[in-house]
């Protein structure tokens, strides 16, 4: 029993890890790549450890102009949000039962909707609405933050709704008809007793629609117009090239995430423990006393070790300066050039010293063909080599036969040289 215990542990022990490293394995990745000296986001090879692309990261202009676009969008799409998916929960939690599944099923539509076709309605409809009305073109419904806004608050308001509707089923009404009977209105009521109730899943849906509308693009894409977001202007980076300093840009935003998510489970387990020693709920208050803070709470440890590596980090990039390592690595890359271009040029003095042969080794000697002299043909040894120059005129060769002189036939020797002869006197003496 003990040791198939062991095993279960051991399997979702495993489990968990290859959970976590599926879910947050790139992510950590990337935020590697920001303190590594590539001039294109690599993790191997490692060059040299620098900081620089948070500066890089700091001085680019368009990269905080789409944020500073971020924020205000998310901000009134929260506003906006909140208050829809608010006022649809309380409607949905009072309208006929019969109707209610049909209305529960229209309000959370937009969601099954692909934000390209939410991008492109809101812009026709607005344009259309703008055309009626008889505004300019540079008139607000053509504003590039209202259309952003209206486009991410039509889906985005759905999610809200949920998180209330979910709140919204554990809420006693008798605590509402009780300040009714008691003589409070309906908004005493609602302002006293069933908003404080609400008032966690205000947080939890205010948090979800800034994350939803801080990190949408397919909506965004057809309403941004002249005020592009932080994610329309990370993928027009993309499309021409990036750089670390977006790995940088990744690992504050996680490092921010993770910092905020525990202060969030610091918070809560204060909050368990005090109502597990009896104090009521509603007498459980934030502070960060130091003796309190960590007993008994391992997730305070784990964020002051956060706080204390971030600020460590911090500090060492302003007195840390990665130049001469980088002038190493130059040198040592150089090296490595130089070497591989002599290889290249000693391959290449290979290939033309073998193509001065007939034909490559085919038997695998390790030598080409040398080239023979060529053969003996019809013609004779006319077009040997040892033929041009180089011999004596008057020898003899070797094989050669003296001529003979012609033989004697009708008329006699009478083309012989030798019967040529020279006389003297007068030519009685010789008929």
């Amino acid at each position: 029993m003990k040791t198939e215990s062991t095993l279960i542990r051991v399997g979702l022990a495993i489990y968990l890890l290859m959970f976590f490293t599926y879910l947050l394995g790139p992510l950590i990745l990337m935020g590697i790549t920001a303190f590594n000296s590539a001039s294109f986001p690599q993790v191997t090879p490692w060059e040299v450890l620098t900081f620089e692309w948070f500066h890089v990261l700091f001085n680019d202009k368009r990269i905080l102009n789409g944020l500073k676009n971020s924020f205000i969008v998310g901000f009134f799409t929260v506003i906006l949000s909140v208050a829809i998916g608010l006022a649809g929960a309380l409607m949905l939690t009072q309208i006929w039962p019969r109707i209610r599944a049909t209305y529960y099923t229209i309000i959370i539509a937009p969601i099954l909707i692909p934000g390209v076709v939410l991008g492109i309605s809101t812009l026709v409809f607005w344009d259309r609405i703008n055309v009626m009305l008889g505004f300019s073109d540079d008139s607000f419904l053509h504003n590039g933050i209202f259309l952003t806004v209206l486009g991410h608050s039509t889906f985005i308001s759905s999610y809200c709704m949920l998180v209330f509707v979910a709140r919204l089923q554990r809420y006693d009404v008798g605590l509402t008809e009780a300040a009714l009977d008691l003589g409070a209105t309906h908004v005493q009521a609602f302002r006293k007793i069933q908003l404080p109730f609400l008032m966690p899943a205000v947080g939890s849906a205010a948090v979800l629609a800034f994350l939803a509308s801080f990190e949408n693009y397919n909506t965004t894409t057809f309403t941004f117009q002249k005020y592009p977001t932080l994610t329309i202007e990370l993928a027009q980076k993309v499309r021409y090239g990036i750089n670390p300093s977006i790995s940088a840009l990744a690992f504050i935003i996680v490092c921010l995430t993770v910092f905020f998510a525990l202060v969030h489970e610091v918070r809560t387990r204060r909050a368990q423990l005090a109502i597990a020693n009896g104090a009521p709920v509603g007498a459980v208050k934030g502070g960060f006393e130091m003796p309190k803070f960590f007993a008994g709470n391992p997730a305070a440890a784990v964020l002051a070790l956060f706080i204390a590596g971030a600020v460590a980090t911090i500090a060492i990039s302003q007195v840390y300066d990665p130049e001469p390592a980088k002038a190493i690595l130059l040198k040592e890359k150089r090296a490595e050039q130089k070497k591989r271009i002599e290889a290249l040029q000693e391959r290449l003095r290979a290939k033309r010293l073998q193509k001065q042969f007939k034909g490559p080794d085919i038997f695998g000697s390790g030598q080409s063909k040398v080239p023979q002299p060529p053969s003996k043909t019809p013609f004779g040894n006319v077009f040997d080599p040892g033929n041009l120059g180089g011999t004596d005129p008057n020898a003899k060769p070797k094989d050669a036969k003296t001529p003979e002189s012609p033989g004697k036939g009708t008329f006699g020797d009478v083309f012989n040289p030798g019967s040529l002869e020279t006389t003297t006197g007068t030519g009685d003496d010789k008929q």
